[in-house]
């Protein structure tokens, strides 16, 4: 079953989905973060898939995406990582976050058959505008995957569109331009989503700069979750070599854990 269909996460008050990039350090590494974050009580994962033009990403995650694809990481790999993470006791959703040339070179139904087989809920295609995603959408549903819409600061008009066709969740950008950490936010975010809630029962989570307890307490009073993804990987980046040696990685995940509870308190 799509675990982002699941009453476990549907009737959710609040939802915490970590973004982290498949390989950085290391597959292996990745694997356990994935499962060091499920025990720190996370709803859901986002696994990042490495690639050479990343737009929307910033520097942070574009390093980590370097560093992944020098040891070989693609679209390909990052299923099988989450089918071996599986293997070894996750059982929280995941959405695979990729931009649309890797899908588009392994081919849309591979993906979602390899994507099916490794038990992945979700997927996520930041450069996938909503006016060419109906094939794509539709493949999706045929296996029962979630194709997650992102909607920024945009028209009522566009958001309307895009909220038709949302499940698993909406994926609200908080701000114009690239991920990466923030100090402060529009005030314009509350009112995009009260208008994106007229449209949708679907849970909408906020991402882009997310960094601080109190960014988190804030976005919970006026959304349904957030995502953190820079904060986090730049952490990652910061304990690679402790999460790439085993007498160092537990104190390595010991302090991604932290910092996750921290977060989320």
């Amino acid at each position: 079953m799509n675990r982002l269909l699941d009453p476990k996460f549907v009737n959710k008050t609040k939802r915490f989905v970590p973004y982290i990039m498949a390989g950085d350090p290391t597959l292996e590494a990745s694997i356990d973060i994935a499962l060091t974050l499920q025990e720190a009580g996370v709803d859901a994962i986002e696994w990042g898939v490495p690639f050479s033009d990343p737009l929307a990403d910033g520097p942070v995650i574009q390093e980590a995406g370097e560093r992944a694809r020098k040891l070989g990481m693609n679209i390909e790999r990052a299923v099988d990582g989450v089918k071996l993470a599986r293997e070894k006791g996750l059982t929280i959703p995941v959405i695979l976050f990729s931009y649309i040339n890797p899908v588009l070179a392994i081919g849309e139904g591979r993906l979602l058959s390899l994507m099916s087989d490794a038990d992945i809920d979700g997927l996520l295609i930041p450069d996938l505008p909503v006016e060419e995603s109906d094939s794509i959408r539709a493949e999706c549903r045929n296996v029962g995957i979630s194709l997650i819409p992102l909607i920024t600061l945009s028209s009522r008009d566009r958001i309307e569109k895009i909220c038709q066709n949302g499940e698993g969740f909406i994926y609200f950008v908080s701000s114009h331009g690239v991920t990466g950490t923030r100090e402060s936010f529009s005030e314009k975010i509350a009112d995009s989503i009260n208008t994106i809630k007229k449209y949708t029962d679907v849970p909408v989570l906020v991402g882009f700069g997310i960094s601080q307890p109190q960014h988190v307490s804030y976005f919970n009073t006026i959304s349904d979750g957030v995502i953190v993804g820079s904060a986090l990987v730049h952490l990652i980046g910061e304990q690679k070599y402790a999460l790439m040696h085993k007498r160092d990685k537990v104190e390595g995940l010991d302090k991604i854990k932290e910092f996750v509870l921290e977060l989320n308190s």
